[in-house]
């Protein structure tokens, strides 16, 4: 049987997701035997599609069989998508959702789906996180989030919304899924007169980078009593990963996680049932995300 070539497209290296994002898909390409390139398109979208367009128009000897993309963009690289399939090679979609794929389905001979968490849900998990942590009357929620034309943020940004109770008041600063542009993000905050007034029981990140990065920034307040008040709030963020996100809640770092299993392992596995076999697979799968520690051992910050 020819060994099948696959190529993962990910967002950036300087995140812990991404980076468990590969791990899984190397160990999922070993075990089955796939030869796989995996790009990162260092969280900007141009370099992600000229990337993945490069793959797809050289030597149709080297093109893979298959493209697994995380986007970086909202709109998931639509033009990319059809490119791909009108060459011949599977599409899937990690991570976002597409409104594309029924179309491209409805004619494509290739395998074509999205296998993702419910963003919504991971929102709201940790707007019910931050409803517990944050306790009656004791401030509001700092909500730092992900780029503002990323789908998944706003889908989690919705989620939370939906949890938090409405007498909680948030505050929204804007990150790059990274924990430098969380800490440069918050050190602009904190030089505004505003940041002053404003009363935070919370700092929830929408992933666990961005959360290190503005208890960092916090950290690194002059003024000793200012920086001791920051630094007792609970901290919460997404993601999860064992290594970081989950070692983070258990050191006290963060208040909570949460959890969202890797999607690239399982989606080259169901891609590569599909091709070798020629099984339907859903146009839409989910992996599950999940509170850590659960929400009934998280107790409001004295």
């Amino acid at each position: 049987m020819k060994k099948l070539r696959f190529v993962l497209s990910l967002m950036t290296r300087e995140n812990d997701y991404q980076l468990e994002q590969a791990a899984a898909a190397q160990q999922a390409a070993a075990m089955h035997g796939i030869d796989l390139q995996i790009l990162f398109a260092e969280n900007d979208a141009i370099t992600q599609g000229t990337q993945v367009l490069r793959v797809i128009q050289g030597a149709e000897a080297l093109r893979p069989d298959a493209i697994l993309c995380e986007p970086v963009g909202g709109p998931c690289l639509p033009q990319v998508a059809r490119a791909a399939v009108a060459a011949g090679i599977g599409w899937g979609i990690l991570n976002r959702d597409a409104d594309y794929i029924s179309e491209l389905r409805r004619t494509a001979k290739v395998p074509i789906f999205s296998l993702s968490p419910d963003q919504k849900e991971i929102g709201r998990i940790q707007g019910q996180q931050l409803s517990v942590l944050v306790g009656n009357g004791s401030g509001g929620v700092l909500h730092i989030q992900g780029p503002s034309e990323n789908a998944a943020a706003k889908e989690r940004t919705v989620g939370m919304q939906m949890t938090l109770p409405p007498s909680v008041p948030v505050t929204s600063l804007r990150g790059q899924w990274t924990e430098e542009s969380a800490h440069r993000c918050v050190e602009s905050w904190l030089r505004l007169n505003t940041s002053q007034k404003t009363q935070i029981g919370a700092i929830g990140a929408q992933n666990d980078a961005m959360a290190m990065g503005a208890r960092k920034a916090f950290s690194s307040i002059g003024n000793p009593a200012e920086r001791d008040k920051w630094m007792r709030l609970p901290y919460t963020g997404c993601d999860g990963v064992p290594k970081t996100g989950q070692t983070w809640v258990r050191s006290g770092s963060l208040a909570a996680t949460v959890v969202i299993p890797p999607s690239a392992g399982k989606g080259m596995t169901m891609m590569m049932q599909a091709l070798q076999t020629g099984a339907k697979i859903p146009e839409r799968s989910y992996v599950t995300p999940e509170s850590f520690p659960p929400l009934d051992q998280l107790a409001p910050k004295a």
